[in-house]
């Protein structure tokens, strides 16, 4: 049975920090490309990093988040994470972690894609 367990989610002050973490099971972790996305309330959800399949791989961010967010994964435990930095009002949604292999056609938001349960995250001003 696939599972995306993620943690880390929490009430932090407008300029904090927070680290999430994802840990994958019932797949083969690192053949599959690896994603946070988010979604706040009355919002869309919106793609926040995305990482390749090697631990070293270059990562790629949401415009909103470059340089404050920082992607990584341990394929060795399983473990993707997400370091947020300088947070603000606007990094406040459920954050949610997703896997797929590299060459779906799909994508993350395709069929085959597999999604965690979600973490919330809150901000204060």
């Amino acid at each position: 049975q696939v599972q995306l367990v993620e943690s880390g989610g929490d009430s932090v002050q407008s300029g904090g920090s927070l680290s999430l973490a994802c840990v994958g099971s019932g797949f083969t972790f690192s053949e599959y490309c690896m994603a946070w996305f988010r979604k706040a309330p009355g919002q869309e959800r919106e793609a926040v990093a995305a990482i390749g399949i090697e631990d070293d791989s270059v990562p790629s961010y949401a415009e909103v988040v470059r340089g404050r967010f920082a992607i990584s994964r341990d394929n060795a435990r399983n473990t993707l994470s997400l370091q947020m930095n300088k947070m603000n009002t606007t990094d406040a949604a459920m954050y949610y972690c997703a896997a797929v292999r590299c060459d779906d056609s799909g994508g993350f938001l395709g069929k085959n894609a597999y999604w965690g349960q979600g973490t919330q995250v809150t901000v204060s001003s």
